[in-house]
C-alpha cells in the first residue's frame, strides 16, 4: 500500500517514573520503527554505567546548559532531582518540517511545557504494573541508595498526579507489549483527519 509522505512529522512525548523501563521500551520501539527520530536530551547529570554521550544523553556542565537556556535554544527544560534536562528546539523543528516523527523522553514538567508550545504533540505516560513493582525495579538496578530510591518513589507519586494531562497511558508489564501499544497509538494518530487532509486536496 502506497501512502504519500507526511507533510509534517508527529511530535511524541514519552514520560514515566524513574525505574519504569522507558529506555528499554524506547529501544524496542526504535528497533521496530526505524523511521522515528529519537531526540537525545541534554542533561547536567553524570553518566551512568554504560551510558554514552550523544546516545543516551548529551552530557554538558551547568554553565553550558544555562547558556542554552539564555540563548533560547531549548524547546523545554526542567530541573529534576538536582540536575537540568532539556530538549534542543532547532533539531526537532528540522525533523518535523521534513515529515519525520520525533520521540522525546522527558519528565512531566517538560511535557507540560511541550504541550503548551506544541498543542498537537501526542503525550504518552508509561506506568509499571503496580507501584510495588516500581519499587522492586528501582532496587534491582543497584545504582541508588535507599534515600535516593525513597526520593524517586515520592517523585513518582507526584508524577502520577499529572497522568490526566496525558493522551494515552501504557502499562510496561512486558516490554514488547508496551512497544506494540505505542506503535498502535502512532498509527491511530497518523490516521487523524488533520494529518491526512493533504491526501484529498484538489479533489
Amino acid at each position: 500500500m502506497m501512502v504519500q509522505k507526511k507533510t509534517r512529522g508527529q511530535l511524541i512525548v514519552l514520560s514515566g517514573p524513574s525505574g519504569v523501563g522507558k529506555s528499554t521500551v524506547i529501544s524496542e520501539l526504535l528497533g521496530q520503527r526505524q523511521d522515528i527520530y529519537f531526540s537525545v536530551s541534554f542533561t547536567t547529570r553524570q553518566p551512568r554505567m554504560g551510558e554514552a554521550d550523544g546516545v543516551n544523553y548529551n552530557f554538558v556542565d551547568r554553565a553550558e546548559f544555562e547558556r542554552m537556556i539564555a540563548a533560547g535554544e531549548l524547546l523545554e527544560h526542567a530541573e529534576y532531582v538536582g540536575n537540568y534536562y532539556g530538549t534542543s528546539l532547532k533539531v526537532i523543528q528540522e525533523k518535523l518540517d521534513a515529515g519525520i516523527d520525533v520521540l522525546l523522553d522527558i519528565e512531566v514538567q517538560g511535557a507540560a511545557k511541550v504541550r503548551a508550545k506544541c498543542p498537537e504533540a501526542v503525550l504518552i505516560f508509561i506506568i509499571p504494573p503496580s507501584f510495588e513493582e516500581l519499587s522492586r525495579r528501582l532496587r534491582g538496578r543497584n545504582t541508588d541508595s535507599e534515600e535516593t530510591i525513597a526520593g524517586r518513589l515520592q517523585k513518582a507519586r507526584e508524577e502520577y498526579q499529572q497522568i490526566p494531562n496525558y493522551d494515552y497511558l501504557v502499562v510496561n508489564d512486558k516490554v514488547s507489549a508496551a512497544a506494540a501499544e505505542i506503535i498502535a497509538i502512532l498509527l491511530a494518530e497518523d490516521c487523524r483527519t488533520r494529518n491526512r487532509l493533504h491526501l484529498v486536496e484538489g479533489i
